[in-house]
């Protein structure tokens, strides 16, 4: 039988379109169409019906929590930083761990806008609780040839009049705490420290597992609290700093597997009412390349 030119065309075209991968690991690596909306574009789009801000509140709020900066100033920082090193919506998986409550996805959500799906390494008050397991899978699902943006950090409330811990909810008509999470476990630390409490972990009571793993994890935190002018501001960089050696001991085990660079990204999320913008306090933006090796600190240029 004669196959017309056409025809034998037709069949090569359609046996590539079937070629297998090699054998492994799939490839995840994705093209980037001419003209994609850039990453820079995408903060323009994700706050464009976001408020605008508020000078008054913007003083309140960086009189309390001095470094604070709003999320969309963040999100602009950091996309431009991150553009020069080649990240991009395409070839970028957004990881983050913060807490499990909804005020922490506005922060999420800005960032998922901008480069896609979150994989999601936290839980109560922001602790990496997915662990080395969670981030040996994360780092599987980053594109080959691709980058890696974690996020990490607790959370905390600020009212229009200056409340530090409570927070206006949408919906809501009473003024709530913000962080449930933290409140509780400085709560469990205060009744320890000052001798009221029946200690008692119950880290290993499963129901409630996270919150029993936050209040042993606050508690070489207790004098610091204790001696703090305004518990309530100092709570969320107590957690920080005990989140933080979790997250680099995360890292530190799992750098290998980093495939073109990792950026990550620590602070307080200061959340607000839902007519003002969102803050976040940096304290931590480390640039590491393929081998694994800490190469920057961009924290000076989020300032």
């Amino acid at each position: 039988m004669k196959l017309s030119l056409a025809s034998l065309a037709l069949l090569v075209g359609s046996a590539a379109a079937f070629t297998t991968a090699p054998a492994g690991r799939a490839p995840t690596s994705l093209n980037i169409a001419p003209g994609e909306t850039t990453a820079s574009d995408k903060v323009v789009q994700a706050f464009a019906d976001k408020p605008a801000e508020d000078p008054e509140f913007d003083a309140l709020v960086k009189a309390n929590f001095p470094g604070a900066i709003n999320n969309r100033d963040l999100a602009t920082r950091v996309v431009e930083l991150l553009e020069e090193k080649g990240f991009s919506p395409s070839n970028t998986l957004l990881a983050t761990s913060l807490c499990a409550d909804e005020l922490a996805r506005v922060l999420e959500d800005e960032f998922v806008s901008i480069y896609g799906n979150n994989f999601n390494l936290g839980g109560l008050s922001g602790f990496p609780f997915a662990g080395n397991t969670g981030w040996g899978a994360m780092s599987a699902h980053v594109p080959d040839d691709g980058f890696c943006l974690t996020i990490h950090g607790p959370h905390v409330g600020i009212t229009k009049d200056g409340q530090i811990g409570k927070v206006e909810r949408s919906g809501i008509a009473l003024v709530d705490n913000c962080c449930g999470s933290a409140i509780a476990a400085s709560n469990y630390l205060k009744g320890i420290t000052d001798g009221s409490a029946n200690i008692n972990p119950r880290i290993q009571q499963f129901t409630d597992f996270q919150q029993g793993a936050v209040q042993e994890l606050i508690l070489p935190f207790g004098k610091r609290l204790a001696r703090a002018d305004e518990r309530m501001r100092e709570l969320p960089y107590a957690l920080y700093d005990s989140q933080e050696v979790m997250v680099t001991d995360i890292v530190n085990t799992g750098k290998g597997s980093i495939k073109a660079g990792l950026a990550v990204l620590g602070g307080i999320q200061i959340n607000t009412a839902p007519d003002q913008l969102d803050y976040f306090h940096p304290l931590r933006f480390d640039y590491f390349d393929a081998d694994g090796n800490l190469v920057e600190n961009m924290l000076p240029y989020l300032r």
